[in-house]
């Protein structure tokens, strides 16, 4: 190493972990919770599935206001002018497979909800990925994405969400009147690329539920259901 010592030779003084006194490193009788962190939800939020990953520690049900923004960059002007408030449902949208196109992900996002000091009292949901540093309440990958007329695009500002870790489900508390208004008036948006390989991948690619793949045969054998049955094994 740096010290110009073995890793056994700097670790020879260090005292022995003392799993009595932290909570860094759970003994294998006191998980921090009872089944793995990543979780497939369903809903009529996500008809065709979503992923969150919910350690525990952030508990296992949330429900609150909507708080709408189509893109990141609103998202983060959104926080800078202070619409998101302790208790929210922050919903970013449009940024699924198609509507990004790419289905990038939102670590940026999260970063700043935690620099804001709403880590902890927040939950996000979104069409888009979200990165191996994500915590909290987060849940991405939601199917259909909100470009293909999925339910999140229909979402507005303070609708109640509901998320149920422990029922596995993602649940939009709005009635099916009011839903069908909404769609009726909604207006697919404009592909963001209009040309060029994103315009192309953004025509053939499938949905997350799908792998995102731009190849029919190959989606058809990956699905939510294969990932779900991976994810009860873990």
């Amino acid at each position: 190493t740096v010290t110009g010592k073995t890793v056994a030779e700097n670790l020879a003084d260090a005292p022995n972990l003392d799993f009595e006194q932290q909570k860094i490193i759970m003994p294998l009788e006191k998980p921090l919770k009872a089944t793995g962190h990543l979780q497939v939800l369903y809903g009529n939020l996500a008809e065709g599935g979503s992923v969150a990953k919910i350690s525990g520690k952030e508990g296992e049900r949330f429900e609150g206001p909507a708080r709408v923004f189509d893109g990141e960059k609103h998202l983060i002007e959104g926080l800078a002018s202070g619409l998101v408030k302790h208790g929210d449902v922050v919903v970013i949208r449009n940024i699924g497979p198609k509507g990004a196109p790419g289905m990038p992900e939102m670590l940026k996002p999260t970063g700043a909800i935690i620099g804001a000091g709403l880590g902890k009292s927040v939950a996000l949901i979104t069409d888009g990925r979200f990165s191996g540093g994500t915590h909290g309440f987060v849940v991405g990958h939601i199917t259909p994405e909100a470009y293909e007329g999925g339910l999140i695009a229909f979402v507005e500002d303070d609708d109640i969400i509901e998320i149920d870790a422990v029922k596995n489900t993602l649940i939009l508390k709005v009635d099916e009147e009011t839903i069908a208004e909404r769609r009726a008036r909604w207006t697919r948006p404009s592909l963001k690329a209009t040309k060029g390989i994103l315009y192309k991948y953004a025509m053939q690619v499938t949905s997350a539920a799908n792998g995102c793949v731009t190849d029919e045969q190959v989606s058809s054998k990956v699905s939510f259901e294969v990932m779900e049955e991976s994810v009860n094994r873990m």
